[in-house]
Parts: C-alpha cells; structure tokens; sequence
C-alpha cells in the first residue's frame, strides 16, 4: 500500500459546491497519428462529468521543446486549446486529464520526454495556486506561444490570471528574438 494514502488530507479551503468555473487546457502530441489523438482528446473531453466543451482551437504545428530548448532533431508538435466549463475541482480535473493522457498512451517516465498526448491545466478561472502538486496558472503558459497563440484565436479577450492579458503576452512573445524565453516558434497552422 502506498503511504500517501496513509498520510492525512492535507488542509484546503472550503469551496463553494457545484461552482461552475472555466479552465483552459492545452493540449499537445508529437507521436503517433497526432491528429487522431488530438480529435480523440476533444472528444475525451467533452465526455468529462459535469464538463461542458466551450470551445477549441484549431490545431497548429510547433517545433519540439527540450530541456535545452527547441528542436528539430524531435518530432514537431500538434498543438491546441480548449476551454471547459466545470465543476470539478480543480485536482479533480487535473487527475481526469492524467486519465485521458494515460488511455492514449502517455508514459510519464521522464520529462521533456515526446509523447502521444500532453494535457496541460492552464487555468483554472482565476485561481493562482503554488501547491507543488498543482500549479496555477501552469507556470511556463506566459512563454509559450503554441499555448497563447491558440488561446487567442478561440477568445480574443482572455487574461491568464497573475500575468495580465494573453494578447499582450503573446505580442510580447512575437516581438522577442525566436527561441527566447525557451519558446520554439510555431511551425505552421494545422499540422500535416
């Protein structure tokens, strides 16, 4: 038996129950049918208990993001955002997220690491969080454009919470020399 489970709760706030809030996820494959997986994720997705699907974005291509940087040697990126309208706690959405990524084959045996499917919590309504096991807002969003630049194209208005308005951050992001900041440039709009 693993021992967290015989660690008490940890303390948390009381939330308010059924509170219906709006997350943004950001999706990500650069193995397999990359395209399959992400239409699959969506509809995952949608299939989330008390969580509506508000929007997606059009997929886009990306070059690869390491440890040292971008690259080219690694297969590109498909790349997407949805916003959810929901319910769960957030934790709650994260483990179903993990859930979703783990039915695709994801394997979590290193970071950096390609991978069939990559569900990233970026927001979670205005919750800014430092818990180690739940960062919010996702603590590299504001320098990633393949994470803005989707973001802005399915709500033109939206605001990553502590950073300020995702069209200033990804204006900023474009007017930065490629590559800085440890963001790779977006390939294409697509995929292939």
């Amino acid at each position: 038996m693993s021992r967290r489970l015989t660690e008490p709760l940890p303390e948390r706030e009381p939330r308010e129950p059924g509170r219906e809030v709006e997350a943004v996820v950001a999706l990500g494959s650069n193995l397999g049918d990359r395209a399959r997986l992400m239409t699959e994720a969506m509809r995952d997705l949608r299939h989330l208990p008390l969580t509506e699907l508000v929007a997606a974005s059009e997929p886009i291509e990306s070059v690869a993001l390491t440890l040292d940087g971008p690259s080219e040697e690694r297969p590109a990126y498909l790349n997407a955002v949805a916003i959810v309208r929901t319910r769960l706690a957030p934790d709650m959405l994260l483990a179903m997220l993990h859930v979703i990524e783990s039915r695709h084959g994801r394997v979590r045996a290193e970071v950096w690491a390609d991978r069939t499917l990559d569900l990233d919590l970026i927001s979670y309504g205005d919750v800014i969080s430092d818990d180690e096991r739940l960062r919010l807002p996702h603590p590299r969003a504001a320098e990633r454009d393949f994470v803005l630049e989707p973001w802005l194209t399915i709500d033109p208005d939206a605001v990553l919470p502590g950073y300020g308005p995702v069209a200033l951050l990804a204006a900023r992001l474009r007017a930065a020399p490629d590559g800085a900041e440890g963001t790779p440039p977006i390939v294409s709009e697509g995929g292939r």
